[in-house]
C-alpha cells in the first residue's frame, strides 16, 4: 500500500527589500513585478538570514543592508506542484543604495502599484469611493443577519475614511481577498471577474508584501529605521517626505520638525543644499548614538503622525 505519512515540507525564503527612489517607496521584485526575491533554504546556508541574503544577491545583484525577520507563512494550502507543503520565512530589508542618476534599477516597483488605496498623501484615493467601498457593500449585502453585521463591522473598522489607520494595510488586503475582490482570490477555473485596481502578484507574494509594508509603517513610529533609507546628509523636508511616502499620508510640517528636534534624532552638518532656484536648506545627519542612549534609558523613538 502507498505511504499515507505526512507530506514533506520545503522551506522557502522571501525578501521584502525597500528603498526610497525619487520620494517613492519602492520594493525590489522579479518578473516585471510579479514576484518577490525568494529561494529555498539550502543545506549550505549557515543561517536563515544568510540564505535570504544569498538569494537576493544572486537574483537581483543587489546587496542587502538592514534585515529583520518578518513572518512565517505556513498555511495548509501553500504547496508546490510536487505536493510539498511550502513554509515561507519572510524578511524585511531596507537599503539606501540607489540606481545611477536618471535611471531606475530594473525590478523596483512602487508600493502603490500594488495597493493604490493606501496612498493618502494627496487625500483619500478615488479608487476607494469608486471601486472598493461599493463592492464591499455588495459583499456585505450578500449575506443576512449576524453574518451581515460581522462583515459590516469589519469593513467599517478597516476602511474607516474618517479615521484611516495606515497600519491596517494587511487586514485590508486580506479582507479584499476574502471578499473575492483581488485576482489572487480566484482559481484557475474560476478567476475573479472584476477585481479592484491594484497589480496582483504570483502565489501569495502580495500578501507577504502587505505584511512587510504594514510592519514598516508601524516601526517608523517607534524606531528610527527610516534613516536606513536616507542619504547620509538630508534636509528636514526630505526626511518628512520619506516618512510620508512610507506611511502613505501627509504630516504637519511644523509639528513634524518640532518632534524630530525634541527627540534629538538629527544634528546639523553645517552645510547647506546647493541653490537650484529655491532657498538653500540646512543639511542634517542622523545621530546614531541616540539609539544607544534611548536603549539604555528604555524609551522609544516615535515618529508618529500629527
Amino acid at each position: 500500500m502507498p505511504s499515507t505519512g505526512p507530506r514533506p515540507v520545503a522551506v522557502e525564503l522571501n525578501a521584502v527589500l525597500v528603498a526610497l527612489i525619487d520620494d517613492e517607496p519602492q520594493v525590489l521584485t522579479l518578473e516585471d513585478g510579479a514576484l518577490l526575491p525568494s529561494g529555498p533554504f539550502e543545506g549550505d546556508h549557515p543561517t536563515l538570514q544568510a540564505g535570504v541574503r544569498a538569494w537576493v544577491e544572486r537574483q537581483t545583484h543587489h546587496p542587502l543592508g538592514y534585515v529583520e525577520q518578518l513572518y512565517t507563512f505556513a498555511d495548509r494550502y501553500r504547496e508546490s506542484t510536487m505536493g510539498y507543503r511550502i513554509v515561507s520565512i519572510s524578511y524585511l530589508g531596507l537599503t539606501r543604495e540607489r540606481a545611477a542618476a536618471g535611471q531606475h534599477e530594473p525590478g523596483w516597483q512602487s508600493f502603490y502599484r500594488y495597493f493604490p488605496w493606501e496612498d493618502w498623501r494627496e487625500g483619500p484615493p478615488k479608487v476607494l469611493a469608486r471601486a472598493i467601498l461599493p463592492r464591499l457593500k455588495s459583499w456585505i449585502d450578500a449575506v443576512t443577519d449576524d453574518a451581515r453585521r460581522q462583515r459590516r463591522q469589519r469593513v467599517e473598522g478597516n476602511f474607516d475614511l474618517s479615521d484611516w489607520n495606515e497600519e491596517l494595510m494587511l487586514q485590508r488586503y486580506e479582507l479584499l481577498y476574502e471578499a473575492g475582490l483581488v485576482p489572487e482570490a480566484g482559481r484557475r477555473r474560476k478567476p475573479v471577474a472584476d477585481p479592484v485596481p491594484g497589480e496582483p502578484m504570483h502565489y501569495d507574494h502580495r500578501r507577504i508584501l502587505a505584511t512587510g509594508i504594514a510592519r514598516l509603517r508601524a516601526k517608523i513610529k517607534y524606531r528610527p529605521v527610516v534613516f536606513e533609507l536616507m542619504s547620509p546628509d538630508f534636509t528636514l523636508g526630505q526626511l518628512q517626505r520619506a516618512v510620508e511616502a512610507l506611511a502613505g499620508r501627509p504630516l504637519h510640517k511644523q509639528n513634524f520638525r518640532r518632534q524630530v528636534e525634541q527627540q534629538g534624532l538629527v544634528e546639523e552638518t553645517g552645510a547647506m543644499t546647493a541653490g537650484t532656484g529655491g532657498r538653500p536648506a540646512k543639511l542634517f545627519r542622523f545621530r546614531r548614538e541616540i539609539v544607544l542612549e534611548r536603549a539604555v534609558a528604555g524609551s522609544k523613538l516615535p515618529l508618529a503622525r500629527s
